[in-house]
């Protein structure tokens, strides 16, 4: 490429990883729903989370080489950066494995570890329940799989095939005793049933709701007056978990989730709505990432 004047604290990076989230689909909408997050604007070039490397730098702090990652990133191959906006990082965290930033040892990670401790009230030997909706990033096209996987290889106690099995009686079978926590990443009528079937006392996790993305609704989408009647009367709680108010414990959840990645990754920019679409309907197991260059 050419070579690009930069101004003082500015950088070029080249992208090496992009994120691909549910959240970009409310992006897609004149209105997100949520307060804390923008519409993508029309012949703007998109973003999202991103990894990349510096090629070159007029920021004394951000030399050549270092690896940076923001939620602002550009879905392009390469960008001219104000300093101010990175964030440094440090591979040796990840083995290496870049991409792992973006996912499990991530925002993601934090936010499914952080979740369940900061709002689940989960406690240990209690012999609670709980039931995480799009347990494997949903079940996808190989949805009989993906029930195996999350038994065997993800350390589940069972896995639903919701379409192929009536949700209903294998919640009934699988929790028999009902379920006491539930980490709700897809709402509509998936997390009414799992709600009707929680017992008193009991907390639902709200960090996601991909199965009413496609619909022009605030966010979080509104509840049925059953399924609210259900909360009131077993005095359920619900709450709506922002992984950014707790920045404080970011450090440590990070250095333990280390040790904890699956992902999928696809490779080309040319393939970032590939990747979304299968990110959508369940084409993934684990966080779904886009290599774009080594």
């Amino acid at each position: 490429m050419k070579s690009i004047d930069l101004k003082e604290g500015q950088v070029l990076v080249r992208t090496l990883y992009l994120s691909v989230d549910p959240y970009m689909r409310c992006r897609m909408n004149e209105d997100t729903g949520a307060e804390y997050l923008l519409p993508w604007k029309l012949n703007e070039c998109v973003d999202g989370g991103g990894i990349g490397v510096v090629e070159a730098s007029k920021n004394q702090a951000i030399p050549v080489g270092t690896i940076v990652t923001t939620f602002t990133w550009h879905w392009q191959t390469h960008d001219v950066v104000d300093g101010s906006l990175l964030q440094k990082l440090d591979p040796d965290i990840v083995d290496g494995h870049l991409s792992h930033f973006l996912g499990a040892v991530g925002m993601t990670g934090l936010t499914a570890l952080l979740g369940v401790r900061e709002k689940g009230h989960v406690t240990p030997s209690a012999h609670q329940t709980m039931v995480v909706s799009g347990a494997a990033g949903a079940c996808g096209s190989v949805a009989g799989q993906k029930c195996q996987c999350l038994v065997k290889e993800l350390g589940f106690t069972a896995g639903i095939n919701y379409r192929s099995t009536d949700v209903t009686s294998a919640l009934k079978e699988h929790c028999p005793r009902g379920v006491d926590v539930y980490f709700d990443n897809v709402g509509g009528p998936i997390s009414d049933t799992v709600i009707s079937q929680m017992n008193p006392g009991g907390h639902v996790i709200l960090c996601g709701q991909i199965s009413q993305y496609n619909k022009d609704v605030p966010y979080p989408p509104p509840l049925s007056e059953e399924t609210q009647e259900v909360l009131r009367r077993n005095n359920i709680t619900r709450e709506r978990f922002v992984v950014l108010n707790y920045t404080e414990k970011h450090e440590e959840g990070l250095l333990q989730l280390s040790h904890w990645v699956l992902e999928t990754v696809v490779h080309g920019l040319e393939r970032m709505g590939e990747a979304f679409c299968s990110m959508m309907t369940g084409g993934n197991t684990g966080k779904q990432v886009v290599k774009v260059s080594d």
